[in-house]
């Protein structure tokens, strides 16, 4: 049997969660509850901050348009979240809100934007990106929200990154063809890891020698095919998460 319940509604809510407190919701979780699952007084739901674990919480209606919640019984600690960056070239709309939801789900601590030479989106949208990492991690019950970082040239990216942080480069002209091969390989399970993937075009020959210039780093290829960044995203950190990450431990659902 599963240990955690899927079909429970959740919420996030960025507020204190304790027994007994009060929060009132903002107008489109208002709407989303009281309109869209139609919950009504007395039902309950699930509630997570980030911070404070995850809570059930029952409905104070007070209209068609507002809504307030009241914090009743914990139902899971917050558990502490690894330490799994996601650096990559940014896409363009929905391509990027598909690559945000699956990293997300796939277990990163923190989001960031880079910029390539050949990336083809020129602006980020933080505040879409915001968005779419708490819906994912509503939907997936994750408890720890990860971060959205600014975005950066990748030269500025990889000079900033501490020096004991594995760097996994995805690179299609990596000298091992096995991925499971190549992180396998490694001496110990670094407890920091910073995944890169790039644009549709590429890296250029500069930006892989600087990639494999930082002080601990292992390049890594995703099989014989060429894959668009999205699906590289969800294949890269799926190997990552199989051979270092947490899918190696049993239990509840990872915690992003």
């Amino acid at each position: 049997m599963p240990t955690y319940d899927f079909s429970g509604r959740r919420l996030f809510l960025d507020a204190p969660l304790a027994a007994g407190a009060r929060a009132a919701l903002e107008r489109t979780q208002a709407n989303y509850l009281l309109n869209v699952l139609r919950l009504k007084a007395g039902d309950r739901v699930l509630v997570f901050n980030g911070r404070d674990g995850e809570w059930r919480a029952e409905v104070l209606q007070e209209g068609r348009r507002s809504a307030e919640l009241r914090v009743a019984e914990q139902v899971r600690h917050q558990t502490a979240a690894g330490d799994l960056l996601y650096l990559f070239a940014p896409l363009k709309h929905a391509r990027l809100d598909y690559t945000v939801q699956k990293v997300v789900e796939m277990g990163a601590s923190a989001l960031k934007p880079v910029f390539t030479r050949r990336t083809q989106a020129s602006r980020v949208n933080r505040e879409r990106m915001r968005a779419n990492v708490i819906e994912a991690a509503e939907q997936c019950g994750i408890l720890s929200v990860p971060e959205v970082l600014g975005e950066e040239e990748l030269v500025s990216a990889l000079s900033h990154l501490d020096r004991d942080r594995l760097l996994i480069f995805c690179d299609e002209d990596a000298p091992v063809a096995n991925p499971v091969e190549a992180l396998s390989g490694l001496r110990s399970r670094p407890e920091k890891i910073a995944v890169l993937v790039g644009p549709e075009g590429g890296f250029t020959e500069e930006e892989r020698t600087l990639a494999g210039r930082h002080a601990y780093v292992v390049r890594l290829s995703l099989g014989p095919r060429i894959l668009r960044a999205d699906t590289a995203a969800v294949a890269a950190l799926a190997v990552v998460q199989a051979v270092l990450g947490d899918w190696r431990t049993a239990g509840q659902p990872a915690s992003a």
